[in-house]
């Protein structure tokens, strides 16, 4: 129980610690529209720009 204990907290105390993502402003390949996100999009966008550190994908 001890044990389960500790390996609860240790795991807790290093989500602590985690690094957000970085925002990247994504480009469509169809329509050259543009999207600010945290992951790809999907087929056919491609990274335009970042990283950024806020959703708005702004310096």
């Amino acid at each position: 129980m001890k044990r389960s204990l500790c390996l609860v907290l240790v795991l807790l105390a290093a989500q602590s610690w985690a690094a957000m993502a970085p925002w990247y402003r994504w480009e469509s390949q169809a329509d050259g529209r543009l999207v600010c996100s945290q992951h790809s999009p999907g087929e056919g966008w491609k990274q335009f720009a970042g990283p950024f550190n806020n959703a708005g994908c702004r310096p």
